[in-house]
């Protein structure tokens, strides 16, 4: 039994011995694992001025996005104007239409009453004005007016001076007072009569004694023909010479009949010519006054701002025929498309911001704005693209 215990108890500090040796090497080795602590190195200089560089950034204000610095002086030499937000708006119809000469741009001037032509005093191609004599005729028929005329003026100029006198007498109680008026019943009837006669000698052309009268032309314009020659005779209306003015055109629309209704003297149109586009206005609708059956709608316009081309030429015009919902229009070459969005620039201190909107229906050259404008704003009319590629330019600097 004793030897057993002594060999137990040999066992057990074996083992302790064991364990305590066994736990300083780890410690050692834990002490030799762990490096020494090393000095921290100064920051780099590229990432020193690259943290001072994000620090001086910071302190920047950044201009907000879509903004476009313009200088007043850089937007007029890039042409680009500034508009008001306009209202209107709405559909449109298109309609094909011929330029015409005007009802009163051409006149077929004749004589008001026969007689020899004694002189023309124009040749065709020759520009005349209003008023201006065309021939000079002499006239049997006119001679007798203008005797008449003055016949009837020196009778009524005798009844004044005899009411006059009679007016006198009756003050002194020397005539009756039945007198009086009498003369002055008189004096009315003469004065009827020559204004009836003068009247007449008026519209013969205004002769004088001897009948010699003018034809003259009613508008102003160039003569396109003579019709007749010195020596010879002319008829009562027989037709001396034309007239027309080529500057006096308008556009002449035929329209379905439903149109009439939905189009007014001063709507808008946009027309497309020989001669590129141009706005224009309505001057007149004519429900039923076509030449066909089916009654179409005449629809009548002139230029605002622009030459027509020459009469006879086609053309085709944009009438709006809608009301817009809500009432704000800008014109379409003010909106503008950026990385997908329908954006106009709106005019701000130092330039112009690019604002998001919802464009609606065009009409005669002016897009719907639905949302994203108050209608207070100025915005980017031509050359609005500019603005677009200025504003690309800017980002792609910035992305550099």
């Amino acid at each position: 039994m004793r030897k057993i215990t002594s060999n137990k108890t040999l066992l057990i500090g074996g083992v302790a011995a064991l364990v305590i040796l066994g736990g300083g090497g780890l410690w050692l080795a834990t002490q030799r694992s762990e490096p020494a602590p090393a000095a921290e190195a100064p920051p780099a200089e590229g990432e020193a001025g690259h943290a001072e560089g994000e620090a001086g950034t910071a302190g920047e204000a950044e201009a907000p996005e879509g903004r476009v610095e313009l200088p007043a002086a850089q937007i007029q030499a890039a042409g680009i104007t500034v508009v008001s937000v306009g209202g209107g708006g709405g559909g449109e119809t298109r309609l094909a239409g011929r330029v015409e000469p005007m009802v009163d741009s051409r006149a077929a001037v004749a004589a008001a009453v026969g007689g020899r032509v004694e002189r023309v005093l124009v040749a065709p191609g020759q520009t005349v004005r209003a008023g201006q004599p065309l021939v000079s005729v002499v006239s049997g028929e006119a001679a007798t007016f203008r005797a008449e005329a003055d016949a009837a003026a020196a009778e009524a100029e005798a009844a004044r001076q005899v009411y006059q006198r009679n007016s006198n007498l009756s003050d002194q109680g020397i005539v009756a007072r039945q007198e009086v008026e009498a003369s002055r019943a008189q004096l009315l009837s003469a004065e009827a009569t020559t204004r009836a006669a003068r009247a007449r000698s008026s519209a013969a052309g205004s002769p004088n004694a001897a009948g010699r009268l003018s034809v003259v032309s009613p508008i102003s314009g160039v003569v396109s023909s003579v019709q007749v020659g010195p020596g010879g005779f002319v008829a009562q209306g027989g037709v001396v010479a034309e007239v027309s003015n080529p500057a006096r055109l308008e556009i002449v629309f035929n329209a379905p009949p439903a149109l009439a209704a939905n189009v007014r003297a001063g709507s808008s149109m946009r027309v497309t010519g020989p001669n590129g586009e141009f706005d224009a206005v309505v001057t007149g609708v004519a429900a039923d006054a076509g030449t066909s059956e089916s009654g179409a709608t005449v629809i009548r316009a002139r230029a605002v701002g622009a030459t027509l081309p020459p009469a006879g030429s086609a053309v085709t015009g944009a009438v709006i025929t809608g009301q817009a919902t809500s009432g704000m229009t800008v014109p379409t070459e003010s909106v503008q498309t950026v990385d997908g969005n329908t954006v106009v620039f709106v005019q701000v201190d130092g330039g112009f911001q690019a604002t998001q909107v919802l464009a609606g229906r065009q009409a005669s050259g002016r897009t719907e704005i639905l949302r994203g404008l108050t209608g207070s704003e100025r915005v980017a009319s031509t050359n609005a693209f500019l603005l677009k590629a200025e504003m690309a330019k800017g980002e792609a600097e910035h992305g550099h």
